[in-house]
């Protein structure tokens, strides 16, 4: 099971659109996923139900922030309890044998990451560094101990910071995947998130090699790569002020980077979650839907290959 966290510091740039297309684009080839929504927005969840379906049946105990409630309480409980099984994009995958299973977050997600920080306290320096190791690895040993059929792959989308929240998910990941748009902005927080990652890594790892009699494995997640997003085209390919950007990045990241890249198509990804199915399980004769779904398959290909899934 590889576990892939998908990340920007840069809210805006696709990252929810890449996780949710790249989820049912791996269901449709086969290939059974988990989705984890850990943004407080919560887009990745209203991909695939809507606001009032969530708040009538999820909101209350079926999300990842009641699983965190759980243990910020004491008590223990299995990731798998809060793992659903959105109905439309599955019907769609699951002739093929492929199966997109979720996670729900939740608007008050941002509270635990609050609460999670009153956690890492202690009464010396072996405690405060026993309380470290035991909240970043909350959500890496909630995935290590998931019951029922394994998942080819897991897929979390992260919010654009670098909270308790999202160390979690870094923590439990085997890689990284770094979506971003070809401008300043978007491009300019891609050296400070390696940083950061660097930085949980070193610690983590001092940590969990000064951890006395128990034994807790080290980490080493790695960059998969960074993928372009809201490309637009002229000519059969990106224009040319994207280009630079991208150019700049392949040059100068020192981070792989993926050769395909996702087309722009405002109106059709913005009015994709209103169906609950991405895009790419879209069937349409739209000759400019048909090359933003054209643009996710080769990504896939290209990711799948990356990941050795």
């Amino acid at each position: 099971m590889k576990i892939i966290s998908v990340i920007n510091y840069k809210g805006g740039v696709g990252k929810t659109t890449v996780t949710a297309n790249l989820a049912a684009e791996l269901a449709w080839r086969g290939k059974r996923v988990l989705v984890i929504d850990m943004d407080a927005q919560a887009s990745l969840t209203f991909s695939f139900i809507t606001p009032s379906d969530w708040a009538a049946n999820f909101e209350a105990s079926g999300t990842i922030k009641s699983w965190f409630d759980d243990f910020l309480s004491g008590n223990t409980s299995d990731l798998s309890n809060v793992i659903q099984h959105p109905s439309k994009i599955n019907a769609k995958v699951k002739p093929n044998g492929g199966c997109v299973d979720a996670i729900y977050s939740h608007l008050a997600l941002i509270n635990v990451d609050l609460e999670l920080a009153t956690k890492l306290g202690g009464a010396n320096l072996g405690q405060a560094k026993d309380n470290f190791l035991k909240v970043h690895k909350r959500l890496a040993d909630g995935l290590a101990n998931l019951s029922g059929e394994p998942y080819d792959i897991v897929l979390i989308d992260c919010p654009p910071n670098f909270n308790i929240v999202t160390k979690t998910a870094i923590v439990a990941s085997d890689l990284i995947l770094v979506p971003t748009r070809p401008d300043e902005l978007s491009t300019l927080g891609i050296d400070y998130l390696v940083r950061s990652i660097n930085e949980l890594q070193k610690d983590f790892n001092d940590y969990a090699n000064h951890s006395g009699g128990v034994s807790v494995a080290t980490i080493d997640p790695q960059i998969l790569g960074v993928v372009f997003t809201m490309i637009q085209e002229y000519g059969g390919g990106p224009i040319q002020a994207q280009q630079v950007f991208m150019s700049r990045i392949n040059k100068a990241a020192k981070l792989p980077v993926f050769q395909s890249y996702i087309k722009r198509n405002d109106s059709l990804l913005a009015s994709a979650p209103a169906y609950g199915t991405p895009v790419v399980l879209e069937p349409t004769s739209n000759e400019s839907h048909k090359s933003v779904v054209k643009s996710f398959e080769d990504f896939c290909t290209e990711f799948e290959a990356a990941a050795g899934i």
